[in-house]
């Protein structure tokens, strides 16, 4: 029989007040852009999650080598935005029905995850998840992995706020930006 593999912890701080859950959504450039601007949301950090590597780098997690996901941490005021609202955004920002997989981005890397980082959040992810899955709300079932938070490194300065920084580089304009415009779509009257 063989043992599951204990994965590296990190500590974290939350600040008073806000609660903290780590979201992967595929290229965590696009999700960082998405949440920024949610009103509620106080701070997101981009980084890697879910891995057995201790500091991996962005070179390490392009070869999908390290059991990582590219995520962001979202610190929110919950008396602003609830997390039933984050998760909604969540899963209408990107395709949580591919495996492995957003657009062209392609790799374990992409992956479509929820890290919980309590029993509360763990519960109502399962049941936000079933209850799109009953109604069909997607042409498929949501593959998002619902996994407990263990580890989380912050990616290196220079992807931390890139759209706002980078918005005019292709890729910001041919895959970031139009997960924003459906974002102004859709959650308008919950936009900073």
């Amino acid at each position: 029989m063989a043992s599951e593999l204990k994965l590296p912890s990190t500590p974290l701080s939350i600040p008073e007040g806000l609660e903290l859950i780590t979201l992967g959504a595929g290229c965590f450039w696009c999700t960082e852009a998405v949440f920024q601007r949610i009103r509620g949301v106080e701070n997101v950090v981009s980084g890697y999650s879910g891995g057995f590597v201790v500091q991996p780098s962005y070179r390490e997690i392009c070869n999908a080598t390290t059991g990582h996901a590219e995520v962001i941490q979202v610190y929110f005021d919950p008396k602003k935005v609830s997390l039933s609202e984050i998760l909604e955004i969540f899963w209408t920002t990107h395709d949580p029905t591919t495996l492995n997989r957003q657009g062209a981005d392609v790799g374990p890397q992409y992956r479509s995850a929820i890290f919980f980082h309590n029993q509360s959040q763990q519960e109502l992810a399962e049941k936000l998840k079933m209850e799109l899955n009953a109604s069909k709300v997607f042409d498929a079932d949501i593959v998002t992995e619902i996994t407990p938070f263990a580890n989380f490194y912050p990616a290196e300065n220079y992807h931390q706020d890139y759209y706002n920084q980078n918005g005019a580089q292709p890729y910001c304009q041919f895959v970031v930006k139009p997960k924003v415009d459906k974002l102004k779509k859709y959650f308008s009257e919950r936009l900073k």
